[in-house]
């Protein structure tokens, strides 16, 4: 758009003397144009001498101030090197003059003022760096650099920080840069040659910019925010930058980072810095000790400028004062830095957009981002306008009465309007940021006197790993009678704590956590739910208790998504991972995640047991469909794409029927077809077999293997055809010929629970279809009765059960259930893979009553119900009298019942009559009989 500027408010003028120079100006001009230019020049001294000195250029500019614009930007880009310094200050005046016009006439927004005042400052400094970068290598003081070099400034890397990164550059700003250069443009031997011409060039385009002539100057520089300043060049190697940030970087320059942009020089090479910086400014956690930090860069700030009295607007510091721009800007990254390791949507660079952001996603109320931004800018337009006086770096209401007036005609404005504006606002960003950095020092919870707690105990917490920090032990001093009380209010408190300190021992680190229960008190109410009831989670949580951050996480407690959503949403998060270990350790964490989240839902009682199976089961399912492309595409970077139609995962046993427990290991077939082709075609091809061999390997690899987030899943392979002897990939036409000619009944019986979970779709339809063709077949009743009442003579010998609370092994039980109901399912020719349906088939085939199978669905239900539930307090077996009230009652809960004797009875019951049940069905098996 480049219409003539539009009036929307007009300033008032404080002094209405005007010279011939300014009256000169308003010649050609519409009435209201001239008013404006009239306004600002009687208010303004610094804008008076601008109109003074291109009041001839200001006439045509203010028909057309987009052009206009646009062409002192251009003129910038073609300067002579001979004309740079009174080119530059030139372009300046007239940049400065044409937006404080259009801010203070209501044309332009904020945001269009702080981006044309930005996108000037990232030319300027580009066109002066690189005009000293092409003095160098014209002088061959940049080693092995050529001419082609000037254009990405050999290497030199111009960031801007702070407002200029963020595109919110004030009217009188200083620009912070930080200046680094890529060391892997030069020889190693030219090292020193090269950065010593690089620090040359820093400090003459810094010049070029800062330096004041009789044309005024571009930009004070503020290189100030280079790692180590006091010590180190004003241009560092990026490797250099890199090492320290990864080794001695601090919360502030995190902070610094989230509006980190490069400007000038080598854009790409800046890009890769920043990239490279990612995980330094970007924690995969919840990172609530954020909040501290920035706590405690407030009150230094607030000590060393004097910025922490009351508010009083006549000298009131509108940048670093109570309820200023600072404030609102710390509020702002600081929630950025807590969630945008977990959120990329939240690493925006704005104030404004940071805002916007977090309340989308529920972050920062709608009505607090809403008033926020809007008081961000209303600080910002009293900020320009005390700049726009006589064009200072300074932030300050005047004190006086002429300079508060000369701020209010501005404003348009009268003086007792702004100081009841500027008051209110100042109070309400106070009020709204305060509670969030400071929430105050309440009264400790009291501990519950009527409980006695092991002195013991309590003694040695100093002494674990996550207390040995003065920061950690003073968190936990907060934390600790709010700990404790609650304690106190469990059933047995003795137990609770011993579980709280066998939790707090397994701690490697606290600062996080205990910042994280700080934040968010009610996690300390699942924390003693968790090591109160469940050892295994507990166990788990002292070892990746970042998983607490899933908690806050708005959707925790929405509605199980189901397998497709999950697939898609680690898919995505993969692709944005392009470091193949990166990728494996990221499915980790994000698996743990979502395991914890069905663990605390199940241990809350907001879903049975049946439903907790089904979701592990899911869960496993996604992992596995989104983790086998990306072990393809890694494969395939060596040894070319899979030939034919690829592999497919063929999951067995609980994963196949759709039921898994928090415990289980997964077992899988892995089936690829590779039609005709006899070799791959890559870097290093590899014969058909043994491509999809090493493959499998990579993929059981991928799965299993221990990294730093852990591993994802145990996996068996012993249910492949010809088991551990048997090649650890088979392909389709192996498979089918093995089934259908060698194969075992109790393979057959597998074969009823096996689902595919992943692979090319048209051989994952091939395997289903002959799946449910190969079980449709008829069978033999005497000899597969025959055959699995050995089986089960046999695994009774094998594995016998460990007691009453293992409802997996033994007569009458899971396993026994679940064998019986495969032997229905192969009778039936059932497609159909979970036992209810299998037991359906026994039925049907006249083996049991329906009355009887009914009775065993409900034994098995009960078995996994307690399975379920059991694997999920600990990850062995289980003992009643050692597992704590708050097990045993987890265990009443999930399998119906109200006192633990009663459920003892019901278990031992059911493994009576099942196992009854079932040993008459193999007796007419073993007898021969029909």
């Amino acid at each position: 758009m480049n219409s003539a500027l539009s009036i929307e408010r007009l300033p008032r003028a404080y002094d209405v003397s005007l010279g011939e120079e300014i009256r000169a100006a308003l010649q050609g001009l519409t009435r209201e144009q001239s008013d404006l230019v009239a306004g600002a020049a009687g208010s303004s001294p610094y804008l008076k001498g601008l109109i003074e000195q291109d009041g001839d250029w200001l006439s045509e500019a203010l028909q057309g101030p987009d052009m206009a614009l646009a062409d002192v930007m251009t003129a910038v880009r073609d300067l002579p090197s001979d004309q740079l310094k009174p080119g530059l200050r030139l372009a300046k005046r007239r940049v400065a003059l044409l937006t404080a016009l259009a801010d203070l006439a209501g044309a332009w927004p904020l945001e269009k003022v702080t981006a044309a005042l930005t996108d000037f400052g990232s030319i300027a400094a580009d066109v002066a760096a690189k005009t000293e970068i092409e003095k160098l290598i014209q002088r061959g003081k940049l080693p092995g650099l050529s001419p082609d070099d000037i254009e990405t400034a050999g290497g030199m890397i111009i960031l801007a920080m702070g407002k200029m990164g963020a595109h919110e550059l004030n009217y009188s700003s200083d620009i912070d840069l930080i200046v680094l250069f890529d060391e892997t443009r030069f020889d190693p031997d030219d090292f020193y040659e090269a950065r010593h011409g690089m620090v040359r060039a820093t400090r003459n385009f810094c010049a070029t910019l800062s330096e004041k002539t009789a044309d005024g100057y571009v930009f004070r520089t503020d290189l100030r925010l280079r790692p180590d300043p006091a010590v180190t060049p004003v241009c560092l190697a990026m490797e250099a930058a890199e090492r320290y940030y990864e080794s001695l970087g601090r919360t502030w320059e995190r902070a610094a980072y989230i509006k980190a942009r490069p400007c000038a020089g080598d854009i790409a090479a800046g890009e890769r810095f920043l990239q490279a910086l990612r995980p330094f400014v970007w924690r995969r956690h919840l990172d609530f000790a954020a909040i501290q930090d920035a706590h405690d860069i407030r009150l230094r700030i607030r000590e060393s400028k004097g910025t922490g009295g009351a508010i009083l607007v006549p000298g009131h510091d509108m940048k670093l004062g109570q309820g200023g721009i600072r404030e609102i800007e710390f509020f702002t990254q600081t929630r950025q830095l807590i969630a945008g390791g977990r959120d990329p949507d939240l690493r925006v660079r704005g104030t404004v957009p940071g805002l916007a952001a977090l309340a989308a996603k529920g972050w920062v109320p709608d009505e607090v981002a809403e008033k926020l931004t809007d008081h961000y800018r209303a600080h910002r337009e009293v900020e320009h306008r005390i700049q726009m006086v006589h064009d200072a770096q300074t932030h300050k209401i005047p004190q006086a009465e002429d300079g508060i007036e000369r701020i209010a005609c501005l404003m348009g404005v009268s003086s007792s309007e702004l100081f009841s504006g500027i008051k209110r606002r100042l109070t309400e960003v106070h009020e709204l940021t305060e509670g969030f950095f400071a929430p105050g020092h309440s009264i400790p919870t009291p501990i519950n006197t009527e409980v006695e707690f092991d002195k013991s105990v309590l003694a040695r917490w100093p002494t674990y790993p996550a207390l040995r920090s003065q920061r950690a032990r003073r968190i936990f001093e907060r934390l600790r009678p709010e700990l404790l009380s609650r304690l106190a209010k469990t059933a047995q408190p003795s137990e609770a704590l011993m579980a709280l300190d066998g939790f707090l021992a397994g701690l490697p680190a606290g600062v996080q956590l205990f910042s994280l229960f700080e934040a968010n008190s009610q996690l300390i109410d699942l924390l003693i739910d968790i090591v109160g009831t469940s050892h295994a989670l507990a166990s788990y949580l002292s070892r990746n208790a970042s998983v607490f951050d899933a908690v806050i996480v708005g959707s925790f407690f929405s509605d199980w998504p189901g397998c497709e959503v999950l697939e898609a949403e680690l898919s995505q998060a993969l692709k944005n991972e392009t470091d193949y270990e990166n990728q494996l350790d990221l499915a980790r964490r994000w698996s743990k995640e979502w395991r914890f989240r069905i663990g605390v839902h199940h241990l809350r009682g907001l879903i049975d047991s049946a439903s907790a199976g089904q979701q592990y089961a899911d869960l496993a399912q996604a992992v596995i469909a989104a983790i086998l492309p990306v072990v393809a595409a890694q494969f395939a970077t060596k040894h070319g794409p899979a030939p034919g139609r690829g592999a497919a995962v063929l999951g067995m046993g609980s994963l196949g029927a759709g039921r898994v427990n928090s415990q289980s290991d997964l077992d899988v077939i892995v089936i690829y077809d590779p039609l005709d082709q006899e070799m791959s075609e890559g870097p290093r091809p590899l014969a058909t077999r043994t491509y999809y061999a090493r493959f499998t390997q990579a993929f059981i690899t991928a799965l299993s293997a221990p990294m730093s987030q852990g591993r994802l899943y145990e996996v068996d392979m012993r249910l492949r055809p010809s088991g551990n002897q048997g090649p650890v990939a088979t392909s389709w036409a192996s498979f089918t010929n093995y089934q259908q000619n060698d194969a075992w009944v109790w393979e057959h019986l597998a074969l009823t629970r096996a689902r595919v979970v992943a692979g090319d779709s048209e051989l994952v339809a091939d395997i289903e279809d002959f799946r449910a063709e190969f079980l449709s077949r008829p069978r033999d009743r005497r000899n597969v009765l025959r055959e699995v009442a050995e089986m089960r003579e046999r695994l009774a010998a094998a594995k016998s059960p460990s007691g009453i609370w293992d409802s997996k092994n033994g007569a009458g039980r899971m396993m026994d259930i679940e064998l019986i109901a495969e032997t229905g399912a192969l009778l039936a020719g059932s497609a159909k893979r979970d036992v209810h349906s299998g037991l359906d088939g026994v039925a049907a085939a006249g083996l049991l009553e329906v009355a009887q199978g009914q009775t065993l669905k409900e034994c098995y239900d009960l078995c996994w119900s307690l399975q379920c539930a059991a694997r999920l307090l600990s990850g062995e077996m289980i003992e009643a009298d050692k597992i704590g009230e708050g097990g045993v009652a987890f265990l009443c809960r999930a399998t119906g019942f109200d006192e633990v004797g009663q459920l003892q009875a019901a278990l031992t019951n059911a493994y009576d009559t099942a196992a009854e049940l079932i040993t008459a069905v193999f007796e007419e098996g073993k007898d021969g009989t029909q």
